[in-house]
């Protein structure tokens, strides 16, 4: 590997040009020669700068709307050849061809253009071919070219260059390289991604997955893990895209759990009424919705209220003073939001370890993702779970149907289930629930959670008797046996809902008939592991 590496010639042709002309005048002052294509050595010259035309290096104008234009020998060569090389420098000299020391591309706005919603042509149009070319070559050749992918990296470019006399250093190169492969690898893995959507492939032969680092985060779920946090540039609301007002740094954990409180809180339309969840290790420890946001906040709380303690809080609306107020009355890890008032923002201040994220919106609960599962020596690749259930789809199976207000909660169960790790089992009333078992290997075992979960509720409220009385009770797949339902009738639960389908359906039905319950059938499950 060479040394230092002077820049006496650099190749600048850039779609994104934020900080171009302070680059190029920093480069020019150095005594960089500039090479450039069409809107970029426009932009330069504007600025006063001498810049040569790609065309003037390579004896031909740029053709087909731009198609070609650096795909030349005079361009590639320039990038490839190897400075210690006789045979390379005696072809470069034959040939004309020039030394490229720094090349400075950013690509066209393929993922910009898809995410606008733009047709099947425009994105085709928006696949760059020359900067990828020019990328990899360039970095290919990091013992002797630079190849700056991202505007972050002008000034470090510069930093370096001072630092060695105008010259870069081999470090400096390799990591630049690297960083140039990892973009033309994540703009390869959009286009493929986009084009297998296209032609609605479900299971392309090969999948290619991407994302930018957001963040490096001080270890994972464990403190011996090392772990870091990566955007994958859907612009989906949440934790990826809120803005942080204050708080210490988020960990591993408070990422994944808050990730999950606001997937479930998105449930509930927050133009129908505000919502709240509450979670704690990914599983919901209450949600409500509520008259006010206040009210839901507490209903939620009241669930579980030791679990709550250091728990993640996500809402469907603003937070505002009242509802702020009530919240630091704990200790809360996390807040997320659609937004938040003036007033509860200066609540919040007074709590400088309570992070408070705001958010653009809420994320579609209905809109497809694929979700991805590492396993050893591979991924398991599924579309996201977005299954819903409307009240005219649900099937009743016992002679008692449910009254209209237990439909209402037993659909509100059946969103908060789907939030819950299997086995999971919820009781809710009023809308809110009153009892979560989550996890279990047997789903009697979650019914007894939940049961137990309530108890504890009605002993921290000073309860008469259990919430569960009177529940409506959601389970996430159906009972293999009658015994899980049985002890949710035990516990109280007036109403149940779950998918149907086994094998002892009849003698599940036979037991809810006999203990007098209403039960609907959704013909779907929500397993969650």
């Amino acid at each position: 590997m060479s040394d230092l590496q002077p820049i006496r010639r650099a190749l600048i042709s850039v779609s994104d040009k934020t900080g171009l002309i302070d680059l190029a005048k920093a480069l020019s002052d150095r005594g960089v020669e500039l090479l450039s294509t069409g809107g970029s050595a426009k932009a330069m010259r504007d600025a006063g700068l001498a810049v040569k035309d790609v065309s003037e290096v390579t004896g031909f104008p740029e053709m087909m709307d731009g198609r070609v234009k650096t795909l030349h020998p005079k361009v590639h060569g320039g990038l490839l050849a190897l400075r210690d090389n006789e045979d390379h420098v005696a072809a470069m000299d034959k040939h004309g061809i020039g030394g490229i020391d720094l090349l400075v591309v950013n690509l066209y706005p393929f993922e910009a253009t898809v995410a606008a919603g733009a047709d099947y042509d425009t994105c085709i149009e928006n696949i760059d071919i020359g900067g990828p070319a020019m990328i990899r070559a360039a970095a290919k050749n990091a013992a002797f070219v630079n190849v700056i992918v991202d505007v972050e990296d002008y000034d470090k470019l510069l930093g370096d260059m001072d630092q060695h006399d105008g010259a870069t250093c081999p470090k400096f190169r390799r990591k630049l390289s690297q960083k140039a492969y990892a973009r033309t690898a994540a703009y390869d893995a959009a286009v493929s991604t986009w084009m297998a959507e296209q032609l609605e492939l479900e299971a392309p032969k090969r999948r290619a997955f991407a994302g930018e680092l957001k963040q490096t985060l001080r270890y994972g779920e464990n403190s011996h893990q090392k772990a870091a946090f990566y955007t994958d540039g859907s612009g989906r609301p949440g934790v990826a895209t809120a803005t942080q007002l204050q708080g210490k740094e988020l960990s591993y954990n408070n990422i994944n759990d808050t990730d999950a409180a606001f997937e479930l809180v998105a449930e509930f339309d927050p133009a129908v009424s505000p919502a709240v969840a509450i979670i704690k290790h990914a599983n919901p420890c209450g949600v409500a919705v509520g008259a006010t946001l206040v009210d839901a906040y507490q209903k939620a709380f009241d669930c579980d209220r030791t679990s709550a303690f250091g728990g993640i809080v996500a809402l469907n609306q603003p937070l505002d003073a009242e509802t702020a107020s009530k919240i630091v009355e704990i200790f809360t890890e996390v807040v997320i939001a659609p937004g938040a008032s003036e007033e509860a923002k200066e609540i919040f201040a007074a709590k400088k370890n309570l992070r408070l994220l705001l958010t653009d919106g809420l994320p579609d609960p209905r809109a497809p993702i694929t979700a991805y599962k590492q396993v050893a020596g591979g991924v398991l690749v599924q579309d996201k779970d977005v299954g819903t259930v409307a009240a005219d789809e649900l099937k009743v199976v016992t002679k008692v149907a449910p009254t209209d207000a237990q439909m209402a909660d037993l659909q509100f169960a059946w969103k908060v289930a789907k939030h819950v790790k299997s086995n999971a089992i919820v009781y809710v009333k009023g809308g809110a629930t009153v009892g979560v078992g989550a996890g279990q290997m047997s789903r009697l075992d979650s019914a007894n959670v939940a049961a137990s979960k309530a108890q504890r509720m009605a002993d921290a409220l000073g309860l008469d008797e259990s919430p569960a009385k009177g529940s409506a009770v959601a389970s996430d797949a159906f009972f293999p046996f009658a015994d899980g339902l049985l002890e949710a009738a035990a516990a109280g639960g007036t109403c149940v809902i779950q998918p149907g389908g086994s094998m002892r359906d009849e003698e599940v039905i036979k037991a809810a008939d006999d203990a007098g319950l209403a039960m609907v059938f959704t013909g779907m499950r929500h397993f969650r592991h």
